[in-house]
């Protein structure tokens, strides 16, 4: 995984100067309108957020079942102590053996997390996410990008993130496309602070083999 720490990077690491930091962002008004435009849980859905980090989604989110990984320790106890009982949270890397166990998603989320990535990494990555999907489900990833004409600020605001594979739109694509045959995508700009995002929401996994035989809810 692809992650600056050094510098002022590492003060992100501590749990409330990162939700500092995102609420300096927009984060809050952006996570309201992910969830109306692009994510739009319904109550009842099982829902996987990887790197979900001090899961703040759930403050958009409707009464849904809630699973978030995330590799920080403290954001994890962080996310656990503000959030309680509205979801399970574990302090771990996301693979197969650690997934099995949840059963499968009606959506799952990545948000800002792909360009942590390197691109054999993303590929693995969303591999795994393809086998844990119900039928209907779908996957919503968000991600800074660049391109051509970029507003000169949301490109400096962007090189400076702790993921060091920010990659263009068609990137992104061209990766998502490896697993599923549904690939949908919309370049938002936004305008306060400059940014620029690229969504993907993904279904219809494409599966080579048969998935493993794995319950449809743990337990």
């Amino acid at each position: 995984m692809a992650q600056d720490v050094s510098g002022l990077r590492a003060v992100l690491s501590h749990p409330w100067v990162y939700n500092l930091s995102q609420a300096l962002m927009g984060a809050n008004r952006n996570r309201r309108w992910l969830q109306r435009d692009f994510i739009q849980a319904q109550p009842g859905e099982r829902v996987l957020d990887v790197g979900c980090g001090t899961a703040d989604i759930l403050s958009v989110l409707p009464d849904v079942e809630y699973v978030g990984f995330d590799i920080s320790e403290p954001y994890i106890r962080h996310a656990r102590e503000r959030w309680g009982d509205r979801g399970s949270f574990f302090a771990q890397h996301l693979d197969d053996r650690s997934l099995v166990p949840h059963g499968r998603f009606d959506l799952v989320l990545a948000t800002g997390f792909l360009h942590h990535l390197d691109d054999d990494e993303v590929r693995g990555l969303l591999a795994l996410l393809a086998t844990c999907l119900r039928p209907d489900g779908r996957v919503i990833t968000v991600d800074p990008c660049f391109s051509k004409d970029q507003n000169p600020v949301a490109k400096f605001i962007i090189s400076k993130d702790r993921g060091r594979n920010v990659r263009s739109p068609e990137e992104y694509e061209v990766l998502a496309r490896g697993d599923f045959h549904n690939v949908e995508g919309w370049f938002c700009e936004r305008s306060w602070p400059p940014y620029t995002y690229w969504i993907m929401r993904l279904s219809q996994p494409n599966l080579l083999l048969p998935p493993r035989d794995r319950t449809d809810h743990p337990g």
